[in-house]
């Protein structure tokens, strides 16, 4: 029983999504609708990028291209630049949850060799922001991007026009944050050498991604990334199974039961369209602050047919409270095993970084027609 509870409070959205799923059964009995509800298109995508993904870092890619920069750096600005930067665009290729899992623990090492451990919070806040801003640039950045662009076959011209404003603003104040921050001449440590490589690992996991990306572009079907990322995971690298996160892929199922069985209630159905109609965007932000954008977007689109305005609402919806997006429990949590001292601080730090950065952003939106 202590493991289970464990569990649970450990993927605390995981276990509200399926108490909303069994709690709406008891209003809609599960009937042959229920196969209409689970989206089993993006599941199969989410699986096939976080399996490529969990590979490319098993290999050490990542780390190493964020070695090789680092190595280049010679003041604290142009080594904050490098630190916040790296997770903003390495987080529009391989999800902001990877961009912090890769970059964050290495953060720590590297302030810490440089002695720069007094800038470690705003260092980490901001790369936490920095990944979720980075990752609302393209429709495999995150879960809900994914989700959205293909729940309403959006395409990628009308993606882009959406985002990219809002991406490019994003980084002016990322930008700006670095340039008011102090600078002093830095000596970056040696980094131990690394074994090679393996090339044909590597080569294996570059294709698995381009046929993911066609999948998403629609080029090709999305069950064929799904199987054989699956087929050849099984057969040269099973390890790197275990570090797909199932649990998401959980939670989205539970929504998905969620919304389904809300969506065929007459009195829920009309009260969320009410809601929503012309303010999209404002509702995707306040609900994600209570259950996260991921669980936002699945639970709002259900109910409204402005895909863009939900778009733009979840993804700066990421910014806010600590569980605004589920990524930003990465970055605290490594804080918290690290410098357990620094809790209170980080919290602070981060509440009022994401209020700034979200308020800014909000502006800028409203602004623009």
């Amino acid at each position: 029983m202590g493991k289970v509870l464990r569990v649970l409070k450990q993927e605390t959205v995981l276990t509200v999504a399926w108490v909303l799923a069994l709690a709406s059964m008891a209003l809609v009995p599960p009937d042959g609708g229920y196969r209409d509800y689970i989206d089993f298109d993006t599941l199969m995508l989410l699986f096939s990028l976080m399996a490529v993904m969990a590979g490319l870092q098993r290999l050490g890619l990542f780390r190493r291209l964020g070695e090789g920069l680092l190595a280049r750096t010679a003041t604290t600005r142009q080594l904050e630049g490098v630190l916040i930067f790296l997770p903003f665009f390495t987080s529009m290729a391989v999800t902001n949850d990877v961009a912090l899992i890769t970059f964050v623990p290495f953060t720590l090492e590297v302030l810490a060799l440089a002695d720069r451990e007094d800038r470690l919070i705003p260092v980490v806040v901001m790369q936490t922001i920095a990944a979720n801003l980075g990752s609302m640039t393209t429709p495999i950045g995150n879960p809900q991007n994914l989700y959205l662009y293909a729940h309403y076959g959006l395409s990628l011209g009308t993606f882009f026009r959406t985002m990219l404003p809002l991406t490019l603003a994003a980084a002016l104040l990322l930008g700006l944050f670095i340039v008011m921050g102090p600078s002093r001449p830095l000596t970056i440590p040696s980094f131990p050498p690394h074994s090679p490589l393996d090339r044909s690992r590597l080569s294996m996991y570059a294709c698995l991604f381009l046929l993911c990306l066609g999948a998403v572009a629609g080029l090709i079907p999305v069950w064929s990334p799904a199987a054989l990322v699956l087929l050849l995971l099984l057969c040269a690298d099973r390890p790197v199974l275990k570090g797909v996160d199932y649990s998401l892929l959980l939670t989205f199922v539970g929504f998905f039961l969620f919304v389904g069985n809300l969506g065929r209630l007459p009195a829920f159905r009309a009260l969320f369209r009410q809601l929503l109609t012309g303010h999209e965007v404002l509702c995707a932000v306040l609900a994600s602050q209570v259950i996260s954008n991921v669980p936002a977007a699945l639970l709002l689109s259900g109910f409204t047919e402005n895909g863009r305005a939900l778009l733009v609402g979840t993804n700066l919806g990421g910014l806010g409270t600590l569980i605004a997006s589920m990524a930003s429990l990465i970055s605290y949590k490594q804080i918290a095993r690290t410098y357990p001292r620094l809790r209170g601080r980080y919290l602070l730090w981060f509440t009022g970084a994401n209020l700034v950065f979200l308020l800014a952003l909000l502006g800028l939106y409203a602004l623009t027609p």
